[in-house]
């Protein structure tokens, strides 16, 4: 049976083992080791709050980071401007078809592999120092950083967009317009002198031009504004999508081009009792023509750069399709009188006369407005078939009255038909707070002289300096095959295949099969 000590008995017997040496020396170790035990747990402890404590509660003793808007990447924005890239691009592809088509079937290798080429050459073009020239901040006249990319930032500017796909986009950009140019060029120019011209134009002319009106600080983006070009505009100059930048730009270069050129050998004009050279594939041609319909959708929309300017989005999409349409039907009744019948070309270069028309106002015009701005791009391209014909300028696919002359008229429109409701896009809404209002919805001339003047200097900047670069790569003897290469035909004498190597074709261009 236990016993129970009663507490006078416990401190009598801790009173007999203190007196104990050996009890002593056992009660000096346990309680050392239990303050040794309390030190390293309250040690343990210091070291936590000095560690975890002081993140904790960092936000109470130092300031938040300061976050530049060109560190924060939008995903939304940026997966939005990398489709838009990915459809401009595939207007390569429409480019090709169109431009093959529309050519004649001796040229049809010639014009793939220029297309390639070019494609191939502006991407690095772009990337070493085109980019720069065009979207680096520098001077009004050209940009100065951003060189091989080196140095960019997270995302370009405010758009949210991260900087390698705005270069993507804007690659894609360039690339269309230097596929513009040779559209004028095709069945007389060397493959050598392609690569010269083009050089050219991706890295020079198209991005230092370009800087002026889509640059951050170029001197027609900062036009109107106090202490800056044409102050007294109160008014900067306009292009949402590039009707000048990007048609206006190609399709003077393709003029230079084939004015120094000149005609195909047999091309014989209407006015000295000729006509154009037939093309070879219109099913081709107009299979292109309607892809490049397709990609203008990344053209057009893309470039709102913004998936979060819902209306803005919607707007644009919807104005590029109802000037497409417009433009398509009044190219074919007005060009029915010339040739008593329904022609497929006017009809497919009518379309693209009217999205190359509704590329600078689509953001600031409503419905109304796209429809009226397509017919009369309708009616442009019939003519200005009609003044190259009569100049005895040999353009084989129309890329002049396309792009050069609907160019200069789209970006006029603006100055006439932006409907005073639309202000600028933004990465995270669209700001209205500032309109764009046209003559015709009462808001005087100042925009259409903007419109006007900012036409005006960047075509006379690019036919000049598009004719120097022709007449030197002429002067070289290299912009021209020769005359003997031409008669044998381009694809042969150039690449040493034809396109269709297993056929042979008749006077009437009929196909049938080789012969045995």
């Amino acid at each position: 049976m236990k016993t129970t000590m009663t507490t006078a008995n416990k401190f009598s017997r801790l009173y007999d083992r203190l007196h104990d040496p050996e009890w002593r020396r056992y009660g000096y170790a346990l309680i050392s080791g239990k303050a040794l035990g309390l030190m390293a747990l309250f040690g343990i402890i210091a070291i936590g709050w000095t560690v975890i404590g002081t993140n904790v509660f960092a936000a109470d003793v130092v300031p938040d980071p300061i976050i530049k808007a060109n560190d924060i990447v939008s995903p939304l924005n940026t997966l939005w401007t990398l489709l838009a890239a990915f459809l401009v691009f595939g207007m390569q592809v429409g480019f090709t078809m169109l431009e093959a088509g529309f050519c004649r079937s001796r040229e049809t290798i010639n014009v793939l592999m220029e297309c390639v080429v070019d494609t191939c050459l502006c991407g690095l073009l772009f990337f070493a120092f085109g980019f720069a020239f065009m979207f680096g901040s520098g001077t009004p006249f050209i940009g100065t950083e951003f060189f091989f990319l080196q140095g960019a930032p997270a995302t370009y500017g405010t758009t949210g967009v991260a900087f390698l796909a705005y270069w993507l986009f804007q690659f894609a950009f360039a690339d269309t317009c230097s596929t513009i140019t040779s559209g004028a060029m095709i069945g007389r120019t060397s493959f050598i002198g392609d690569l010269l011209y083009s050089v050219g134009v991706s890295g020079f002319i198209y991005p230092i031009v370009g800087h002026w009106a889509w640059g951050p600080d170029g001197f027609l983006a900062t036009m109107g504004a106090e202490g800056f070009f044409m102050a007294d505009l109160g008014t900067s100059f306009h292009d949402f999508a590039g009707s000048t930048v990007v048609h206006t730009i190609g399709g003077f270069v393709a003029l230079a081009g084939a004015i120094v050129l000149g005609p195909r050998l047999g091309r014989k004009f209407k006015r000295d009792g000729g006509g154009p050279m037939l093309p070879h594939d219109l099913v081709m041609a107009t299979v292109g023509g309607l892809i490049l319909w397709f990609g203008w959708y990344g053209f057009n929309p893309g470039s709102t750069l913004s998936a979060m300017d819902f209306q803005g989005m919607g707007r644009v999409a919807a104005n590029t399709t109802l000037a497409a349409c417009a433009a398509g039907l009044s190219a074919m009744f007005v060009g029915y009188p010339k040739c008593k019948k329904w022609d497929i070309s006017f009809t497919v270069n009518g379309f693209l006369a009217g999205l190359v028309a509704i590329t600078a106002p689509c953001y600031w015009v409503s419905p109304v407005g796209s429809v009226i701005i397509g017919l009369i791009a309708g009616v442009i391209v019939i003519l200005g078939v009609d003044l190259l014909e009569w100049l005895r300028i040999d353009d084989p696919i129309g890329a002049v009255p396309v792009h050069a002359f609907n160019g200069i008229w789209g970006t006029l429109s603006l100055g006439l038909f932006a409907s005073g409701e639309f202000g600028a896009t933004g990465p995270f809404a669209a700001d209205n707070a500032t309109p764009l209002t046209g003559l015709f919805y009462g808001g005087g001339t100042n925009l259409l002289a903007a419109q006007a003047l900012g036409s005006a200097i960047v075509t006379v900047a690019t036919f000049v300096s598009a004719m120097i670069l022709m007449y030197s790569v002429h002067k070289m003897g290299l912009l021209r095959v020769s005359e003997a290469g031409e008669l044998e035909g381009i694809d042969n004498h150039e690449h040493g295949i034809g396109a269709y190597p297993e056929y042979q074709l008749k006077s009437a261009a009929i196909p049938r099969g080789a012969p045995e």
